[in-house]
């Protein structure tokens, strides 16, 4: 059994139109709604390491996150150049490539990728889309990474921050 944690990136900003998709940072809602997610996170799950998107309102995102979940910031995160990419193929190669001794996975990224991802691994799911901000969590069905397929998935929790109270 394998578990893999899902979330897109909090909402971008494009108040900037010179800037390039990769520059593009958070606007105030995304600035709001990823510490909201890291805290609601914070008493529901363990800290892991993040794999994360180099997008800067991916980082920014992570950012967020940890300020919400104190303890996800004593970590050492990892920014990965593949999981810039808006295709499920990309994701599902990348992860098919992670060693088999990390049991569970936390990925930061971006549309229609996860939402494409949820729906191809766990179709139960009928996902229609991850929002900004969004957590999905999948127990996958197999034992190394590299068995990674369709209909493998369950969705085992998702978070989005209009479930969160406002505060």
């Amino acid at each position: 059994m394998k578990v893999l944690h899902l979330m897109r990136h909090a909402k971008s900003a494009w108040d900037e139109p010179g800037l390039s998709d990769r520059q593009r940072g958070l606007n105030k809602r995304g600035r709001r709604a990823a510490p909201r997610m890291g805290a609601a996170l914070a008493c529901r799950e363990s800290p892991r390491v993040v794999a994360v998107s180099p997008a800067r309102r991916a980082q920014l995102t992570l950012a967020g996150l940890c300020d919400g979940w104190p303890e996800l910031a004593e970590l050492e995160h990892q920014t990965v150049e593949d999981l810039y990419t808006f295709d499920s193929d990309d994701l599902q190669h990348w992860l098919r490539r992670q060693p088999d001794s990390r049991s569970e996975l936390f990925i930061i990224g971006h549309n229609p990728a996860l939402t494409d991802l949820v729906n191809e691994l766990a179709p139960a799911a009928g996902l229609v889309n991850l929002p900004t901000a969004g957590y999905v969590q999948l127990r996958l069905a197999l034992d190394q990474w590299s068995e990674l397929g369709p209909g493998i998935g369950t969705v085992a929790y998702s978070l989005y921050p209009r479930d969160l109270a406002e505060g």
